[in-house]
């Protein structure tokens, strides 16, 4: 596996104002009307992070796995220092540089990427799995594992169940029951993919647990990579 440094990059934004004229000027690159790679085919790469704040670290991981087996094909991970401060809707900010790092150091193409968060669903339409799509070209989702601040009906308890998720009257994303009579997780697209297909791939990367394999992997992938990082506190 490999492990990389990551930099903050010199024009990234400082402030809050400028991070939100970015996301406004990068969300009207989002492509909403394609369907993206068929479920169960190529590779899909999970991508996660973990903080350590009292340290100023930030480490993120990129697991490629076989979207019809689920067997892992390369790892990455990335360690560097916290690029923005904590602010809901922008926490973007604090992750791409990371996972940019993570992905760039996978020896594969990374296929569709799975982000641990949100895609479309989220205020300003464009949460980490759209930032990551656009910045790269790739097809991404995001699959969390609350609904942020929408609204939502429980779905039906039987696996593949689904409901709305909402903003007003808005759909931004859906609730996927992905075991029987467990927890929904909230699907978004994120970009190059319709909603339809990021359930369907959700689904296919979770015969066993209520997450997708892409995200139980990539968060045990960062977190101990977090551990290992030798940043002084």
């Amino acid at each position: 596996m490999t492990t990389v440094t990551a930099q903050i990059p010199a024009d990234w934004p400082a402030t809050q104002e400028r991070a939100r004229a970015i996301q406004d000027g990068l969300r009207a690159r989002v492509v909403l009307d394609e369907p993206g790679p068929p479920p169960g085919t190529g590779t899909v790469t999970g991508v996660d992070v973990a903080y350590d704040d009292a340290r100023d670290v930030v480490a993120a991981a990129a697991v490629t796995l076989d979207a019809a087996t689920l067997a892992v094909v390369a790892e990455a991970t990335a360690v560097g220092r916290i690029s923005f401060p904590y602010v809901p809707g922008l926490l973007a900010f604090r992750e791409i540089p990371t996972v940019l790092a993570a992905l760039d150091a996978l020896p594969c193409p990374p296929g569709l990427v799975v982000c641990d968060g949100y895609g479309r669903a989220h205020p300003r339409r464009f949460g980490l799995a759209s930032h990551l799509g656009v910045l790269t070209g790739l097809p991404a989702i995001g699959v969390a594992k609350n609904p942020f601040t929408f609204a939502y009906d429980d779905p039906d308890a039987p696996r593949g169940s689904t409901s709305p998720l909402l903003d007003g009257a808005e759909e931004v994303g859906r609730a996927l029951r992905t075991r029987a009579a467990v927890k929904p997780v909230f699907v978004s697209v994120g970009h190059r993919v319709s909603l339809d297909n990021a359930c369907a791939h959700t689904l296919a990367l979770a015969p066993a647990f209520r997450l997708p394999e892409t995200t139980r992997r990539a968060d045990a992938l960062c977190r101990a990579a977090l551990r290992a990082a030798a940043y002084p506190a």
